[in-house]
């Protein structure tokens, strides 16, 4: 995750309009903002030691994203995950990254699938050191590694435009993955690219997504079971 940008930063920007909306969606990963918080626009201009302007306008665009609800009388709102929003993250995950692992068996070169190979046997070894508390940083990097592998430009501006989205479910699963659970998982998106087979490759990454789907429904106790399996394959 990367680190929380300093009051001083701020200070000395002219245009801080994209920094300040990351600096907001670091807030909420942090946990330092959740769902239901109000961003009160005034107090974060004065910590932050700039006009409230700026700050306004980053809320609005967090809103356009989803990530806020502009509430009338209560002001900017963090939303909450439902059980439709993690549904809807989960399947266009699905849909994104099984094409892109199709596109990958088919036009990776042996080079680009040994070097992913190689960071995947790296990530195993971690499983044994103490000083590593999760290697979710290291999922992240096979997913993101094979969307690159599908050389597809528009397939991969997809999936970064949802990157917060997946961050923000990652957050819930966070606590309950373990190093193991995280090496024993990814195991077979490596063999489906191995293996060069599309139709396989995208079923396993498929499968490897719903599962994560169904982890994430099983922890939020509060929500309805989610949607079954029928609507992913």
């Amino acid at each position: 995750m990367k680190e929380t940008i300093s009051r001083q930063y701020f200070a000395d920007k002219q245009n801080m309009g994209h920094d300040l909306v990351e600096y907001f969606k670091q807030e909420i990963l942090a946990g330092k903002l959740n769902p239901g918080d109000r961003i009160v626009e005034t107090k974060f201009a004065r910590e932050l030691g700039i006009s409230q302007t700026p700050v306004r306008e980053a809320v609005r665009q967090l809103a356009g994203e989803g990530i806020v609800t502009l509430v009338p009388n209560r002001g900017p709102v963090v939303n909450e995950l439902g059980a439709r929003d993690i549904f809807e993250i989960y399947s266009l995950r699905a849909s994104i990254e099984g094409l892109a692992i199709r596109l990958a068996t088919q036009i990776a070169s042996d080079e680009a699938i040994a070097e992913l190979e190689r960071f995947y046997e790296e990530m195993k070894v971690k499983v044994t050191d103490d000083g590593i508390g999760t290697l979710l940083e290291e999922s992240l990097h096979i997913h993101h590694s094979i969307m690159k592998l599908s050389e597809h430009s528009r397939l991969l501006h997809a999936y970064e435009s949802i990157s917060f989205q997946i961050a923000l479910v990652n957050r819930i699963l966070g606590n309950e993955s373990t190093k193991e659970k995280e090496v024993e998982q990814h195991a077979e998106l490596i063999e489906a690219l191995k293996g060069r087979d599309p139709d396989k490759a995208e079923l396993t990454m498929r499968k490897h997504i719903y599962r994560s789907y169904r982890e994430c429904m099983d922890l939020k106790e509060d929500e309805t079971e989610g949607f079954g399996a029928h609507l992913w394959f």
